[in-house]
C-alpha cells in the first residue's frame, strides 16, 4: 500500500483559515453587499496585507494568473506580551485548480532542520518553529522552503492569541471532542460534542503534554477550532457581528495576499477544497545537549516533497 493510501483523504474546508475572509464575504448580501466589501477591502489591505522580501511577488503574480498550481505557508504563531513569539503551528497548503485536489502538509513544530534568511542564527541546526523568533514570518518561509526543497508563494499568519477573540466574536464554537481531560483553566473538556468559548477555544488548542498523540492531537485540534470558526462565522446569524469580526481579523492576521488575490483565488481556485487531503510528517524524538528535538528522516523529507511536487506538476 503506498503512502498516500495509508493516509486517508478527508474533504473539507478548514484549509480557509487562509480564505476565511472570503468564507465570511459570502454571507451577506442586499443591503450589506457594498458596506461589508468596502469594509473588508479596506481592512485587508490596510492591516493584514504585509509583503516579504523572500517571495517573489510577480513570479507568484504570474503563476497565479496562468492558474498554476500555488503552495501557501500557514503559521499559527503564540506571540504574548514581552515575548518574539514562535510558530506554534507550520502547515504546507499545495492547491491544484486544474485537478481540484488540494493537500495540507502538518511540519512538527520541534523538526530539526537548517535555519535559513537573515539571522545570525542562519546555517545553524534548530527546531523548525524558532524560525519565526530568529527572523519573522520571512526567515520561516526560508526554512521551510530549504526543509522541503519547495518554493512557496503566499503566507497566512495567524496570531493563535488571536483565535480566543474570534471565537467569542462569533458567539463560542461547537467541534467533536476526541478524550477527556481538564484543564489548566478549570475547564473540562468532555468527550463528543463541545461548546466552547474564546478562553475555553484557545486552552483546548494549546494543550500539548495530556494528549498521547503529541503534537500530531495538538493539530487535529487547531484544526477543529478554525474549521469551528468559519463554520460559526458563515451563519446567517453572525451577520450583525460581521463589523467585529472584521476588527478581529484585521488584528491578528497578515498575509502577502492583498484583496484582489484573495478575490482571484477565491473566483479561480475555489474548486480545489472539494478534495483535501492531510498528512502529518512523523520522526523520532531525541536529546541534544540536553533539548529536546523532532529528527525527521530523510526518507520522510523525501517524500513529503514527492508529495507536494505531485501537486505543483
Amino acid at each position: 500500500m503506498s503512502r498516500t493510501e495509508k493516509h486517508k483523504k478527508k474533504k473539507g474546508r478548514w484549509w480557509k483559515v487562509s480564505l476565511v475572509l472570503l468564507a465570511l464575504l459570502l454571507v451577506p448580501a442586499g443591503v450589506y453587499a457594498y458596506s461589508v466589501y468596502s469594509g473588508a477591502k479596506s481592512t485587508v489591505d490596510s492591516k493584514m496585507h504585509q509583503e516579504v522580501s523572500s517571495i517573489d511577488h510577480e513570479l507568484t503574480e504570474k503563476k497565479r494568473e496562468k492558474r498554476e498550481p500555488l503552495n501557501v505557508l500557514l503559521l499559527g504563531v503564540d506571540e504574548r506580551a514581552g515575548d518574539s513569539g514562535r510558530s506554534d503551528a507550520l502547515m504546507v497548503l499545495s492547491i491544484d485548480p486544474d485537478n481540484n485536489r488540494s493537500q495540507i502538509i502538518s511540519i512538527p513544530r520541534d523538526t530539526r532542520t537548517k535555519m535559513v534568511g537573515d539571522s545570525s542564527q542562519a546555517g545553524k541546526l534548530d527546531k523548525i518553529n524558532h524560525a519565526y523568533a530568529f527572523g519573522g514570518a520571512d526567515m520561516s518561509i526560508q526554512t521551510v522552503e530549504n526543509f522541503l526543497d519547495i518554493e512557496l508563494d503566499y503566507y497566512v499568519q495567524v496570531n493563535m492569541e488571536g483565535l480566543e477573540e474570534m471565537v467569542d466574536v462569533v458567539g463560542g464554537i461547537t467541534i467533536q471532542n476526541d478524550m477527556e481531560w481538564v484543564g489548566k483553566n478549570g475547564f473540562q473538556y468532555k468527550k463528543g460534542e463541545l461548546t466552547m468559548d474564546g478562553e475555553e477555544a484557545l486552552g483546548y488548542v494549546r494543550m500539548r503534554y495530556d494528549d498521547p498523540k503529541g503534537d500530531i492531537g495538538r493539530n487535529e485540534r487547531q484544526r477543529k477550532v478554525i474549521q469551528g470558526i468559519v463554520d460559526k462565522g458563515m451563519n446567517v446569524g453572525s451577520i450583525n457581528k460581521l463589523g467585529n469580526v472584521m476588527d478581529v481579523l484585521g488584528k491578528n492576521v497578515s498575509t502577502n495576499m492583498d484583496f484582489a488575490t484573495m478575490q482571484d483565488l477565491a473566483k479561480n481556485y475555489s474548486g480545489a477544497r472539494e478534495n483535501l487531503s492531510t498528512y502529518q510528517m512523523t520522526g523520532n524524538g531525541t536529546k541534544i545537549d540536553g533539548i529536546w528535538y523532532l529528527e525527521v528522516s530523510d526518507q520522510e523529507v523525501k517524500d513529503v516533497r514527492k508529495m507536494i511536487q505531485e501537486y505543483n506538476s
